[in-house]
């Protein structure tokens, strides 16, 4: 990044920068945010994204009240030094709305995250004659039963080199395991968590 003192923040009367927030991972743009000298220099000590709120006229790190943090990977400028680009991996959804991105309606949070939040709402409310509501009434072995079930059909589909009964067996799988997530109040979040936890 280029010198804290070459940043421009007299160029916008309210002394802010703004800072556009970039999955290190996906490259995906996730929101902008605006920047003090000072939410700057607690997001390099404390390596939690850290902006300055224009409504509360505070510094504001991003995740104190929900839990979704960015965690910092790295801080550029543009060539004018008025504008910062941070890369950073979420620790969950960004968007106060629920989605991964600001940018983008509920959709953007992909097709997994949306099947998910459908099972959870199936789980809340139970209706009869749905499969999922059965799964969640036989109970965790059940699940855990079809999840092994399923597991062996992806394997044997996997070494017979069918690719579209292999398609087919896995979304099996995918959707039985997001139930047995469900049902042991795991999240998708808690398993990405998981997965950056091993690749560091």
């Amino acid at each position: 990044m280029k010198n804290f003192n070459e940043l421009d923040f007299d160029k916008n009367k309210d002394g802010l920068i703004p800072a556009i927030i970039q999955d290190s991972r996906t490259l995906r743009v996730l929101m902008l945010g605006y920047m003090s000298k000072g939410s700057l220099a607690l997001s390099m000590e404390s390596c939690n994204v850290t902006f300055y709120s224009r409504s509360i006229q505070k510094l504001w790190t991003k995740g104190e009240t929900s839990g979704n943090f960015l965690r910092l990977v790295s801080i550029d400028a543009d060539c004018d030094g008025d504008t910062l680009l941070i890369k950073a991996e979420p620790r969950g959804v960004v968007c106060h709305k629920g989605t991964v991105s600001c940018f983008g309606d509920a959709d953007s949070q992909g097709f997994i995250r949306q099947l998910a939040k459908t099972i959870k709402e199936r789980h809340e409310a139970m209706p009869e004659g749905s499969y999922t509501t059965s799964l969640f009434r036989d109970g965790i072995s059940k699940i855990a039963q079809k999840v092994g079930e399923e597991a062996v059909e992806t394997v044997i589909e996997a070494l017979k080199g069918d690719k579209e009964r292999l398609k087919y067996e896995i979304s099996d799988l995918v959707f039985h395991l997001l139930v047995l997530m469900e049902n042991e109040n795991l999240t998708i979040s808690d398993i990405e968590e998981e997965l950056l936890r091993r690749s560091k």
